[in-house]
């Protein structure tokens, strides 16, 4: 499995965007701008994946779902959190298994 990095540097080289250009419009909580030589830090494994603030906004800047983002980070986006009951988490994973194994082999969805 690739990992956030990978992913991150991936989806922004599909999106023609340079390391800097994404940083630029990055904001932290603040407001300021992230420095490129944090983001090629992320994208380079060397950082822990950015908190969530920053995920939603890189999917929205180049261009893939926060989702994967969040997957691919080992966390759940912030409006997925809350209670969930173990049968739910079951119901879940067995949902993307069948779909992962019948996306892998061929196979329609549903």
């Amino acid at each position: 499995m690739k990992t956030f990095g990978q992913v991150l540097t991936e989806a922004r080289k599909r999106a023609g965007l340079t390391q800097k250009e994404v940083a630029e419009r990055l904001r932290r909580e603040d407001g300021r701008s992230v420095d490129a030589p944090y983001l090629n830090a992320v994208e380079h494994d060397r950082r822990r994946p950015p908190p969530d603030h920053l995920i939603e906004q890189l999917a929205k800047i180049i261009g893939i779902s926060q989702d994967i983002l969040f997957f691919h980070a080992g966390r759940m986006p912030s409006d997925s959190r809350g209670e969930i009951e173990h049968e739910e988490v079951e119901a879940a994973w067995e949902a993307f298994r069948k779909a992962f194994t019948g996306a892998k082999s061929g196979k329609k969805k549903g």
